[in-house]
């Protein structure tokens, strides 16, 4: 059999299945459970929970307290060490590229992925479409954070003393839409970003131009980054603009999926697309 077998030749193992599924109880109970709950919860009996909790007791990942003739287990953090070293590796450039890909032919516009850096914004990914007409869009590229649709979108969930040491640094845009660059004018911006869970550039930074982004989180529900479009602003309106802000929210929320971020984590607006 080659290493690249098919779900039909590959069976899903029962055992790793029970494990995976009584660390999640574990993980998800608000307090220690005793194997007798664990089994109820899980539906495994009660034999199989004591070897699985036991086992993970070994390895470091359960442990337990005892209380009278009662043992309560709990997970331990180094669940949490794992994860961590785990997004350390996870390089944002590439985490989505076949999606972003897809997501760009459908809008017939690029994708791209930017990080906030100081109160810039690094473009990190893009993803071209096929055509004679190019944007000045490219992996590298830095740009004011708060002329960019990218830029608002991690702005506007940023931490307050975060947000606070940006403000001072706004700029005017050089296009025909360009708003007063006050911090009022701008939080008031960003108060919109929340509520529709997308920002929206549009001939502010430079003429004919128009950005949506919007925002991806990491496994701990903090602001990563962004991931938005970018097309001629006599494009992205109308249907066409409705249909780039939905697929950079989807887009977003997968991201931040693929970071590790549960979708409960993620701020309501995101969620009901």
């Amino acid at each position: 059999m080659s290493d690249g077998g098919s779900e039909v030749d590959r069976p899903a193992s029962p055992g790793v299945d029970r494990t995976l599924t009584v660390l999640e109880h574990l993980v998800l109970a608000e307090e220690g459970l005793t194997l007798t709950a664990l089994a109820k919860s899980t539906r495994i009996p009660l034999a199989t929970c004591a070897s699985i909790v036991y086992t993970l007791e070994h390895r470091g990942y359960a442990t337990r307290r005892v209380i009278g003739r009662s043992h309560f287990w709990r997970p331990t953090l180094r669940l949490y060490s794992l994860a961590c070293q785990l997004v350390r590796k996870v390089d944002l450039s590439q985490i989505a590229t076949s999606e972003m890909r897809a997501l760009g032919e459908e809008l017939g516009m690029p994708v791209h992925i930017g990080v906030l850096d100081g109160a810039s914004v690094v473009y990190v990914a893009k993803a071209a479409t096929p055509g004679f007409i190019q944007f000045d869009t490219y992996p590298g590229k830095v740009a004011p954070f708060d002329l960019t649709a990218l830029g608002r979108a991690i702005a506007a969930y940023l931490p307050d003393d975060e947000l606070a040491a940006l403000l001072p640094h706004l700029r005017a845009g050089q296009g025909p839409q360009a708003r007063e660059s006050s911090p009022e004018v701008f939080k008031g911006l960003l108060e919109k970003v929340r509520v529709d869970g997308y920002a929206i550039e549009e001939e502010e930074e430079q003429a004919e131009i128009s950005c949506v982004a919007a925002p991806c989180f990491d496994a701990e529900g903090r602001i990563a980054g962004a991931v938005g479009v970018t097309g001629f602003a006599r494009d992205l309106v109308g249907d066409r603009r409705d249909s780039a802000s939905r697929g950079v929210v989807r887009l977003g929320v997968l991201i931040s999926q693929r970071l590790g971020c549960p979708v409960t984590v993620l701020p309501s607006e995101l969620r009901r697309f």
